[in-house]
């Protein structure tokens, strides 16, 4: 059976490095794991009025009803995100939320979540990742632990072609690796293995 995996990118801009790396990353997912971008550039703004049973003249769009619905099809989400003054990109922010409702049915609860971030600075995305570990931590998704990513100074890691370096490349690959030992072990529990 094929695992799938979504990855989130936390930037809408087609040449971000966000999207470089996550495309990057892709490819470090082992055979029988499918990786693939999830956009989330057409999501409308969140608006509780839409999963609120006291607001019936509205209706869900549809849009947030095909992403919740990926999100629980997923076996795992893979977060690649910049920093953005200090946080987590309003775009990401608004999947998160949405992802989030209707409250008995929310669509990251229990997923193994992976994180990636960075920032053309030295700080490497730490306040984004933070934040984003501090929006998914309700929903009780397991991530892996140390070494986690912050990668630093993002436009010298790549080179004509858009590959990272080498040595980052193998950091990346050892988190993907630890993030597949997480979802194989809850599938596993789960008697999906």
């Amino acid at each position: 059976m094929t695992k799938n995996i979504n990855v989130i990118i936390g930037s809408l801009r087609r040449g971000s490095y966000a999207r470089k790396i996550a495309h990057n990353a892709i490819d470090y997912f082992p055979e029988g794991y499918k990786a693939s971008i999830l956009e989330i550039r057409d999501l409308p703004l969140y608006d509780f009025d839409y999963d609120d049973p006291e607001v019936a003249d509205v209706r869900v769009p549809e849009e947030y009803t095909a992403f919740r619905e990926a999100i629980k099809a997923s076996d795992g989400i893979l977060f690649v995100t910049p920093e953005n003054n200090r946080t987590i990109p309003a775009c990401l922010k608004n999947a998160i939320d949405i992802g989030s409702k209707p409250n008995g049915d929310v669509a990251w609860k229990n997923l193994p979540a992976g994180i990636i971030s960075h920032s053309v600075g030295r700080m490497g995305g730490y306040s984004s990742q933070k934040n984003l570990r501090l929006a998914l931590s309700y929903f009780d998704m397991p991530t892996p632990g140390q070494p986690e990513v912050f990668l630093a100074q993002s436009p010298t890691l790549f080179d004509e072609e858009d590959r990272l370096n080498e040595d980052t490349a193998q950091f990346l690959q050892d988190y993907v690796d630890r993030f597949v030992g997480i979802i194989d072990r809850q599938l596993e529990a789960r008697g999906n293995g």
